[in-house]
């Protein structure tokens, strides 16, 4: 039995990353922990490490996924990854603790020969944002390009978290941070590589893409979830469903969701139908005149997408909810 100490960090813990995604993560591993685990079973390239809290998966020559597998241990919560060019190395996401930067900027050292030379944050949810501490040394951090919208949703979070003192690592590696143009791509040049820093919104108002045309590889954020049902808790719906569609390319590529395993063109496309059905089954709600509670009691996901979409029940009426308030 845990101890008092121990669970009201625990709820502690829960609520400060369920604005977020990593409640989602949560609520999954306690209700259906054998589904959950199947979710994180299969890899797609080769394993390079692993760890309770994550696995590192070679996606092509110089690109690496980290897939997160937070049902046990929560140092990371989310994906990331990890990208070599000739004259730098990029760490994606900073996670939900600085553990889990840390032990990817550890990762990019063995992998690589470098620290971080940059690091790109896909938006502001904790369980993305909380971890920036970890990619410090002594001699500094690498720069943390973010939005400027990610760099304020995250400052004000943490200045409103009750009952916590602001982090004054994290704070200055935000206050540092280089603003990601909002309103079109901008790139990092790693020298014999160029990575497409993209703004997007849906998932959130913050939301960016990184994106590589040779070889093809996307790292989608919270854009994207691979064989779970998303969160919309901050979510623009009709956004969300064109940014998605906007990411999918011809030809083959390798997709690295905010959650759940590595994805291809397959996988996003019932991803797609996936949010199809949902914004359908809000329309449906709003010409009969329902809640979304009660839509959310009839809704079901289309029975052919499979094993994947695995989730938290309350996750139905969020997601029709945000449908019916950008449709009222």
């Amino acid at each position: 039995m845990s101890s008092p100490v121990s669970s009201a960090r625990t709820r502690r813990e829960f609520l400060r990353i369920s604005a977020g995604c990593g409640a989602h993560m949560l609520m999954l591993s306690s209700l259906w922990p054998s589904r959950a685990a199947a979710i994180f079973e299969a890899g797609r390239g080769p394993i390079v490490e692993r760890e309770p809290w994550g696995r590192i998966e070679q996606v092509a020559g110089g690109i690496w996924a980290m897939i997160s597998t937070p049902l046990e241990d929560r140092t990371t919560l989310c994906n990331g990854g990890i990208i070599r060019g000739r004259s730098g190395v990029v760490a994606i996401e900073t996670f939900a603790r600085p553990e889990g930067a840390s032990w990817l900027a550890r990762q990019a050292r063995e992998l690589t020969g470098r620290w971080p030379d940059h690091v790109i944050l896909t938006h502001y949810h904790g369980d993305h944002s909380g971890g920036a501490a970890g990619y410090v040394r002594d001699d500094g951090a690498p720069p943390l390009h973010a939005t400027t919208a990610t760099r304020d949703l995250v400052t004000r979070a943490d200045a409103q978290r009750a009952g916590q003192p602001p982090d004054a690592v994290k704070k200055k590696v935000f206050d540092d941070a280089r603003p990601i143009d909002a309103e079109r791509e901008s790139f990092i040049d790693l020298g014999d590589r160029r990575l497409r820093l993209v703004p997007r919104a849906g998932h959130t108002r913050s939301d960016v893409s990184i994106e590589i045309d040779d070889p093809a590889v996307v790292f989608c954020g919270d854009l994207v979830w691979n064989r779970m049902f998303p969160n919309y808790v901050d979510a623009i719906p009709s956004r969300l469903s064109r940014d998605v569609r906007a990411l999918l390319r011809e030809g083959s590529t390798t997709y690295v969701p905010g959650h759940g395993p590595l994805a291809d063109t397959a996988d996003m496309r019932r991803y797609i139908t996936l949010l199809d059905s949902v914004e359908e089954a809000a329309m449906n709600a709003k010409r009969q005149g329902l809640s979304a509670a009660d839509a959310a009691k009839s809704y079901a996901i289309p029975a052919d997408l499979g094993e994947w979409t695995l989730f938290n029940p309350r996750y139905y009426e969020t997601a029709i909810g945000a449908w019916l308030r950008e449709s009222a």
